[in-house]
C-alpha cells in the first residue's frame, strides 16, 4: 500500500512540476510579452524601423550597446522585438566589425538562455507547450549523428524556424558548445550581409546594399543547391566538434 502511495505522489508531482516549468515558460515566451505590448509601447515602437533603433542608440549613447545586445537576446528568447533593423542599425552605428561582433555575443547569450531554459523545464513542459510529436520529431534530427549538419542548415537558410530549434536543442543529447560554435556560424552569413547591408544605407550606398542583398540571396540558393557537397565537410568535423 506505502509502494502504491508513493508512486501515486510520485506521478502527482510529476504532474505538478510539469504544470509548473509550463506557466513558468508562458510567463517568459506570453507573460512578458504581453507586458511589453501594453506597458512598453514605446520601446517595441523604437526597434520598429532602422530610423527608429538608430534614434534610440543616438539618444542613449552610453547604452546603445547593451541596448542592442538586450535587444538580440529578447528576439531568441521571446521573439517579441521585431529583430530585422537591429543588425542594420548596428552595422551603421559601429561598422562591420564592432556590429559583427555585438551581434555574435548576443545571439550567444540568448542561445545559452534558451538551452538551459528547455533544460530547465524538461520535457513534460516542453510537450505541453510545443506538442509532443512536434518535439519528438525534432529530437529525432537533433539526436542523430547528422545533428551538427541539421543545425548548420537550420540557422543558415532564412525562414526555418531556428526559434524552436534553440529550445529543442536544450532537450537532445546534443552538447552546449557544439551547437553554439555550429548555431553561431549558421548565423553569420545573414549577420554579416545585415550589418554590410545597414553600413551601406546609413552612408546613402543604396546601390551596393541592392548589391550586397543580391549576393546574399544567390548564396543561400547555393548552399540549398550544394547542400550535400556542404554536409560532407561538415560530417568530417563532427566527431571533433563532439569531443569539445
Amino acid at each position: 500500500m506505502d509502494s502504491e502511495r508513493k508512486a501515486e505522489l510520485r506521478k502527482k508531482f510529476k504532474v505538478f512540476s510539469a504544470i509548473f516549468k509550463m506557466l513558468l515558460f508562458l510567463v517568459i515566451i506570453v507573460g512578458i510579452p504581453l507586458y511589453l505590448y501594453f506597458f512598453q509601447k514605446d520601446l517595441i515602437q523604437s526597434f520598429s524601423s532602422m530610423e527608429n533603433v538608430r534614434a534610440l542608440f543616438n539618444q542613449y549613447k552610453a547604452q546603445s550597446v547593451l541596448f542592442y545586445l538586450l535587444g538580440q537576446v529578447l528576439q531568441i528568447v521571446i521573439c517579441v522585438i521585431p529583430g530585422q533593423w537591429l543588425q542594420f542599425t548596428a552595422g551603421y552605428m559601429w561598422g562591420f566589425w564592432l556590429g559583427y561582433l555585438y551581434s555574435l555575443i548576443g545571439a550567444l547569450i540568448g542561445s545559452v538562455l534558451t538551452y538551459y531554459i528547455a533544460r530547465f523545464l524538461g520535457h513534460d513542459a516542453m510537450h505541453l507547450i510545443f506538442g509532443e510529436e512536434k518535439i519528438k520529431k525534432w529530437l529525432k534530427h537533433l539526436n542523430s549523428k547528422k545533428a551538427v549538419i541539421i543545425v548548420f542548415f537550420i540557422f543558415l537558410i532564412p525562414g526555418v524556424p531556428k526559434d524552436l530549434c534553440n529550445y529543442v536543442a536544450g532537450l537532445s543529447e546534443i552538447k552546449l558548445k557544439p551547437f553554439l560554435v555550429v548555431s553561431l556560424i549558421g548565423r553569420s552569413p545573414g549577420m554579416m550581409g545585415s550589418l554590410l547591408i545597414g553600413r551601406q544605407i546609413g552612408t546613402g550606398g543604396y546601390v551596393s546594399a541592392g548589391i550586397i542583398a543580391g549576393i546574399a540571396v544567390i548564396l543561400c540558393v547555393l548552399c540549398v543547391i550544394f547542400r550535400k557537397r556542404l554536409t560532407k565537410v561538415l560530417d568530417k568535423g563532427y566527431d571533433k566538434l563532439m569531443k569539445m
